[in-house]
């Protein structure tokens, strides 16, 4: 990724998936930051080994706790993160957490509803506040033009799913909470885009694809993609970004996407 350079970069949901495929390709690349932040909502709870490892043997990577759908535990994360930049400021805030309830017109209930958008939708909001002093600081510090993401970015994880124009893969599954929080989602990305770009930060909504992981493979047909190719794509993506590209949805290969 010679386009990227990061002292620093955040990831939510990194204990597995594509949030924990982030974190090893961050820390394999050639000239990896010096600071990769995963956060997860338990770091000893199950599924946490592998991370744990990559830890031990990076000490460039902090596990850092952090609960997206719980606002004190938003806050003390980003207040252990500050602690270690001393000053430097955060360049990139990937929100990747998120959650697929199985639903469809009929079955969706106001609980299941509720709980996709506190993850999907409220937590990338409030991540984005809590680390927003930090992303004015590494934009501020950066001797960078205009919006990159090797400068101050915030990544939102969205989906094709949220496409209101596509609606894809419609008859493989509904899943009605989903759907309309990627759309939040990506309303949520262009407000920020519009909110604070002035200040240096680019906003964009990243579809990873349909990847291979348990979120993935929730339905009854297999996701068609791997992990590893995903995080590849998205990162190569994310070099390339600049300003043309604030607010924008685009995919793991680049290319732009229909609201």
């Amino acid at each position: 990724m010679a386009g990227l350079n990061l002292r620093s970069v955040l990831v939510t949901g990194a204990n597995r998936g594509i949030g924990l495929g982030f974190v090893k390709q961050l820390l394999g690349i050639s000239n990896p930051p010096e600071w990769v932040f995963a956060t997860c909502r338990d770091p000893a709870g199950e599924r946490m080994q592998e991370l744990q490892n990559l830890a031990a043997k990076h000490p460039n990577l902090l596990i850092v706790p952090l609960d997206v759908t719980d606002p004190a535990s938003i806050k003390a994360a980003a207040a252990r993160v500050e602690t270690h930049l001393k000053g430097s400021g955060l360049n990139l805030l990937i929100n990747n957490a998120g959650m697929v309830k199985l639903s469809t017109l009929e079955s969706e209930t106001p609980e299941d509803m509720a709980q996709v958008y506190a993850t999907n939708v409220t937590g990338p909001l409030l991540v984005s506040q809590a680390f927003l002093p930090l992303l004015k600081q590494a934009a501020q510090g950066s001797p960078q033009p205009g919006l990159s993401c090797s400068k101050a970015a915030i990544v939102n994880i969205s989906s094709d799913a949220g496409s209101i124009q596509k609606v894809s893969c419609w008859d493989l599954g509904q899943v009605i909470s989903y759907r309309c929080s990627k759309a939040a989602l990506n309303m949520l990305t262009k407000c920020q885009a519009l909110g604070y770009g002035r200040d240096g930060i680019l906003s964009v909504a990243v579809h990873p694809g349909w990847v291979q992981t348990d979120m993935g493979n929730s339905g009854s047909v297999q996701a068609p993609l791997a992990v590893e190719a995903s995080v590849r794509g998205m990162l190569h993506v994310l070099s390339t970004l600049c300003e043309k590209h604030n607010g924008a949805f685009v995919n793991w290969e680049g290319e732009i996407l229909p609201w």
